[in-house]
């Protein structure tokens, strides 16, 4: 095909699958500013997102022959490969390692796909109710019901028994309840 500045999604699609550099730059050059848009908002740290950008364009050049058409377009099977590297890095044990001894923010953010929420426990007197908490206690709260991991998830991330994880969050919430009232 002679050089254009733009290409049709089915021009784009043959050219990639035939390992076409400059429609990979073109890719690139078109795509990755929406993507890193989504990775941003699922991340939330500029560096980290850059990084996961990196890897989903590879994951893309990589998986391109597994692309159908008739499922989709490009566009939204590029977002979904952004959308799933997130999440996975979001949930690989080296970034909750990273993690693990933060002490709670002051604005805690939900971490949900498509969702992003903020909210200010100091507003309703959350943040001091929880540092009552024992901190290997306040974590479990804190991934559970702010952060959305489910149980399992916890258990994973912690490195501690399910049935520990769910004792613990039990406690933990008779405990606050106690408080509050």
């Amino acid at each position: 095909m002679p050089n254009s500045l733009t290409y049709t999604e089915q021009e784009l699609v043959l050219l990639l699958r035939d390992r076409n550099n400059q429609a990979f730059n073109y890719l690139y050059d078109n795509y990755s500013g929406a993507l890193y848009s989504i990775i941003l908002q699922i991340i939330q740290e500029n560096e980290l997102a850059s990084d996961v950008l990196q890897e989903v364009f590879i994951n893309i050049w990589r998986k391109m022959e597994s692309y159908d058409a008739t499922k989709g377009r490009l566009f939204t099977w590029m977002l979904n490969i952004a959308r799933n590297a997130s999440i996975d890095t979001l949930r690989s044990k080296s970034y909750q390692n990273s993690k693990k001894n933060q002490e709670l923010p002051d604005n805690v953010h939900s971490s949900s796909p498509g969702q992003i929420t903020q909210l200010n426990v100091d507003n309703i007197g959350l943040k001091k109710t929880l540092e009552k908490l024992k901190p290997e206690h306040r974590v479990l709260i804190d991934l559970a019901y702010f952060k959305g991991y489910t149980h399992e998830e916890i258990a994973e991330i912690e490195g501690i028994p399910l049935g520990t994880v769910k004792t613990r969050i039990r406690n933990s919430l008779l405990q606050l309840r106690a408080y509050l009232q």
